[in-house]
């Protein structure tokens, strides 16, 4: 659970706290018109669409008005969603394990519960990290300034030197979405541990060793009842010699056997 809550808290962190930048210089023939320090700045949920800057034109003082492309925001608030609701999960399921954790057993409500939470995570984890890294691809390739510079107006004649002066840094954000997988890693690792405490585990062992306790207990009543056969033969044996006190001829079975 400690992991959980740490790895839970990169993830939303690293993802939900990031703003970034990057930098272009449009030089123009006429420097009076240039600008070689132009700042656009972006941050989650990265609805890149909606970030609008201005650069010269290289044609007098007019300048045009862009914006940067795409839209990830529905991948990247999915991926922080997942991660805020599995800190929740997971920080009151450390509270129960530690103060309550005889209610967590009665009825065994509290095992199966934690364990369909447990896989309903993985699979959001999963799904909601995926999401995001190609979510994450889009906004570095939307944010690269060589990208951004096609865009531009004045960039698209030769006597205008366009340049990129510096990236994003998209360290925390690959980080994010390293932190996503390694989320569904331990989620998925935690689905084996949660069902067996669930007892469904050592149900199915009783199971599958029922046949076993029956075969066995078949085999000692065998045992017993060749003991208990051995045992009249002995009796048998004993009645014989009474018989021929009674004088009866011991040769009768082997007289009858030949007559057969």
């Amino acid at each position: 659970s400690c992991m959980s809550l740490l790895f839970a808290i990169f993830a939303f962190a690293t993802c939900g706290g990031y703003s970034g930048g990057l930098r272009l210089s449009v030089d123009c023939v006429n420097k009076t018109e240039s600008n070689l320090s132009i700042d656009i700045a972006f941050a989650y949920p990265f609805r890149l669409h909606q970030v609008t800057f201005e650069v010269p034109t290289c044609e007098g003082k007019e300048r045009q008005k862009l914006a940067l492309t795409g839209d990830s925001s529905s991948s990247a608030e999915f991926f922080v969603t997942v991660a805020v609701f599995a800190f929740l999960y997971s920080l009151a399921a450390t509270v129960v394990y530690i103060f309550f954790q005889n209610k967590y057993r009665e009825n065994n409500r509290g095992p199966l519960i934690d364990f369909i939470v447990t896989v309903v995570f993985s699979f959001l984890w999963l799904v909601g990290s995926s999401a995001w890294a190609k979510g994450l691809s889009d906004v570095k390739v939307a944010t690269d300034p060589k990208e951004v510079l096609l865009l531009l107006s004045a960039c698209k004649q030769p006597s205008n030197k366009c340049m990129a002066v510096h990236s994003p840094v998209m360290s925390s954000l690959n980080t994010s979405v390293v932190f996503g997988f390694l989320n569904f890693i331990l989620w998925a690792g935690n689905i084996w541990f949660v069902f067996k405490e669930t007892g469904w585990h050592s149900s199915g062992q009783r199971y599958l060793s029922d046949p076993m306790e029956k075969h066995s207990r078949s085999y000692n009543q065998g045992g017993y009842n060749q003991d208990s056969y051995g045992s009249s033969g002995g009796y048998g044996q004993q009645v014989g010699p009474s018989s021929d006190e009674f004088g009866q001829q011991p040769s009768g079975p082997t007289s009858f056997t030949n007559q057969i």
